[in-house]
């Protein structure tokens, strides 16, 4: 099992804002307000879905605080150091307990079964969540953000994520709150590009990049 780490933009990006931004004037805006930036894979499954975990239900902020912490204390995050590092250790990194927990499951994962990118690759989008929510501490979201940013599918659309809602909420539904089904009905205008439109969504929420 190799763990690159090189970074790549996704080679559908720029059909993709063409498109959107042709047929959406949020869309259309968000593009040109950001076009100096976008999502990079890491190249690492591991590492990816490590950053996903940890990201869980706290701030993009805070997840990458945590995440600085746990590089700086293991030097490289992979599966042998985690695995290899005491639970004082990686607490005094932010981590919960629980997390700590599935980052440990999902080390052991990678170490004793590996994967094979292979087989992910010819997997449906559903098929390879499916697959991957198997795994102890990985649900729905965790696997959505794994395809996103390690496997760069283009059509993804996390509708349980809190920060694409309130993205939706803001710009097109006058922030007022909005239900699933509503999200789910603004995004098909957004077919096939799902993922580009939830990635601008989130970018003009924080500063700070979604990064996985």
């Amino acid at each position: 099992m190799v763990l690159q780490t090189q970074q790549t933009l996704p080679t559908f990006w720029a059909q993709a804002t063409h498109e959107l931004a042709k047929r959406d004037l949020v869309m259309q805006r968000l593009i040109t307000q950001f076009s100096d930036s976008a999502p990079q894979s890491r190249g690492n499954a591991f590492v990816t879905l490590a950053r996903a975990i940890i990201g869980q239900q706290i701030s993009v902020k805070a997840a990458a605080s945590t995440w600085q912490k746990l590089s700086m204390a293991l030097m490289e995050v992979t599966p042998a150091h985690l695995i290899n590092t005491n639970t004082e250790t990686l607490r005094s990194c932010g981590l919960s307990s629980r997390k700590i927990s599935y980052l440990q499951d999902l080390s052991r994962h990678f170490l004793d079964e590996g994967y094979n990118e292979a087989i992910w690759q010819k997997m449906s989008d559903e098929a390879l969540i499916s697959h991957l929510v198997q795994i102890r501490g990985i649900g729905r979201w965790t696997a959505e953000m794994f395809l996103i940013f390690y496997m760069q599918r283009p059509d993804v659309l996390p509708v349980d994520d809190i920060g694409l809602q309130r993205a939706v909420s803001i710009h097109y539904n006058r922030e007022q709150p909005i239900e699933k089904s509503m999200l789910q009905s603004i995004a098909i205008n957004w077919r096939p590009w799902r993922t580009v439109a939830t990635w601008y969504l989130w970018r003009s929420l924080d500063p700070i990049p979604v990064d996985y």
